[in-house]
């Protein structure tokens, strides 16, 4: 394994991979030392944080019910605030959503938006090159010397006046980077995606009047945000930034997350600024994190809207908390995308427009599109509810009852059906089959589909085998009709997308794939873990 040499330091991080010109000036000397110094310090602590979350799996596995933690009432109960919010994020309305792609970056940061969310996370595949070179985009875009000219057209791309103001989304926790080792190990891909952005990035933000600002995905527990402020305040300590230049939303995408909304805000509270409710993931972790209970089994994924009863409470909890310790409640992911039919696109608008408002009317202070075709409609319905201020920090929700743990794991109504089954079939082989050919962030059946909702449905489905449940028509879930259903539904897939499409694409690999992980005995943690096999 070759070692890297930066000046007198010999970096002792090995690289499994050769380097074009491009991508070194990413992987830099003075990148890697400072990557080497995080790693050095802090990913040693990952693998204790993922077994801490096995431990309660276990837990709950057998029997015990997520609830609020008791030896941190105290937390939950004092008055404190977070530190502050940076004025270029006191008006985040509408946030867009999607991969570090270069034409996309473009398309997104020139989108009527307040926000973009650049991601490495459930929108993006991380084969290595597109890794490094989504880091190089945002760098770029940073420095405003982004551009993309369309080969097939000649059609140019290139950064308006005033682009929205950009966050980076990191890997999880969970996501490995197998390129980079550290004593043996893959380095965790998370502490690659932040040294790489804040390294390149911080100087040329703070001078634009902007600065170092993160989401942070998929967060179980208080421990695992407090690993996040150690990471970010050492990184402002070795580059001489003031404490809490660097800013952190968290996504509230988990279960147990839920729970500890309070401590997660304390921990992080010279970093954070919000909290975000990612709607898509929670639910796959309520199948996931209850999924030896058979009496808290989800219907089809369509009907598990944010009326549900567990889902509102959840959005509701979250705008109280937040507002109460003076950091932002974002609102979830609108999945869909424009039709070129226009009854149709009418339906989406319609369906953004009811979504939008709830969120808004709950107090939520701005909201997710994943297509700069619906910013618009998104934004107007903000623009109605906040009239001249900036956000809803002011809504306190002081008249909501306490919302207790019965609430957020309320059993979900609705019917488990044939169709319903099969469409989820279909819907994950086909986002299976994209991400392990490189492309994270997909268009199916008119949404804009991403790793939650092909976890959703193949989550879905191996509760259902687990307990035996019974479809509306009277069928019963078992491996063998899971099995029937996906050599059928390949065939429609087949017919649906052409011979000549079906043939070139790796669908039979995303059905081995989908197979292996709905059937298998134990539910797998996350589908790109076995996915990230099949990366370059």
């Amino acid at each position: 394994m070759d070692r890297t040499h930066t000046g007198g330091h010999e970096v002792k991080l090995s690289l499994q991979a050769a380097l074009t010109p491009e991508q070194a000036s990413i992987l830099s000397k003075d990148a890697l030392q400072f990557l080497e110094k995080l790693v050095q310090r802090f990913a040693s602590r990952v693998p204790e944080l993922l077994a801490t979350r096995e431990q309660r799996q276990a837990a709950i596995d057998e029997g015990q019910l997520p609830d609020f933690l008791p030896e941190t009432a105290s937390i939950r109960q004092e008055g404190w605030k977070i530190q502050s919010i940076p004025k270029d994020l006191q008006d985040r309305r509408v946030e867009i959503t999607g991969p570090v792609e270069r034409k996309m970056v473009i398309n997104a940061l020139n989108a009527d938006v307040k926000v973009f969310m650049a991601d490495f996370e459930d929108s993006f595949s991380p084969a290595w090159d597109e890794v490094i070179e989504g880091h190089r985009n945002l760098r770029d875009a940073v420095n405003g010397t982004i551009s993309y000219t369309q080969p097939e057209t000649g059609k140019h791309y290139e950064l308006a006046e005033d682009p929205a103001v950009l966050i980076c989304r990191v890997r999880g926790l969970h996501l490995p980077e197998k390129h980079l080792f550290w004593q043996g190990e893959p380095i965790p891909g998370c502490l690659m995606d932040f040294a790489l952005y804040f390294f390149h990035n911080h100087r040329q933000l703070l001078e634009k009047g902007s600065g170092p600002y993160f989401y942070i995905p998929k967060l179980q527990a208080y421990q695992e945000a407090a690993w996040w402020s150690d990471v970010f305040s050492f990184a402002e300590d070795e580059f001489g930034l003031a404490r809490g230049t660097i800013k952190a939303t968290v996504l509230i995408e988990t279960l147990p997350a839920v729970f500890e909304m309070d401590e997660i805000l304390y921990s992080l509270k010279e970093h954070i600024v919000g909290l975000n409710c990612g709607r898509w993931d929670y639910i796959f972790s309520y199948i996931k994190t209850l999924r030896n209970h058979p009496d808290r089994i989800l219907p089809d994924r369509q009907v598990v809207t944010m009326e549900k009863p567990f889902l509102n409470a959840y959005s509701r909890l979250l705008v109280k908390t937040c507002h109460r310790r003076g950091a932002f409640a974002m609102g979830g992911m609108a999945a869909f995308i424009p039709s070129k039919e226009p009854e149709q696109n009418a339906w989406v608008l319609n369906k953004i427009q009811t979504d939008k408002s709830l969120e808004a009317n709950n107090g939520h202070d701005g909201t997710w599109v994943a297509h700069p075709g619906l910013a618009g409609t998104a934004m107007a319905v903000f623009d109605a509810v906040l009239g001249e201020r900036s956000n809803q920090l002011d809504v306190m929700r002081h008249e909501d009852a306490p919302i207790s743990a019965a609430e957020l794991l309320a059993p979900c109504e609705g019917e488990r059906t044939e169709e319903g089954m099969r469409h989820n079939i279909r819907v994950a082989v086909q986002y299976i089959e994209a991400w392990i050919s490189g492309n994270g962030c997909v268009p199916i059946y008119g949404l804009m589909e991403d790793a939650a909702t092909a976890e959703i449905s193949r989550a879905s489905i191996w509760q259902w085998i687990r307990h035996g449940q019974s479809l509306s028509n009277g069928k019963v879930v078992t491996k063998a009709l899971f099995e029937q259903m996906l050599s059928e539904e390949m065939q429609v897939l087949e017919q649906e997308l052409g011979e000549a499409h079906f043939a070139k694409g790796r669908y039979d690999e995303a059905a081995v794939l989908m197979a292996q992980l709905t059937t298998s005995d134990e539910l797998v943690n996350f589908l790109t873990l076995p996915g990230y096999e099949y990366l370059p």
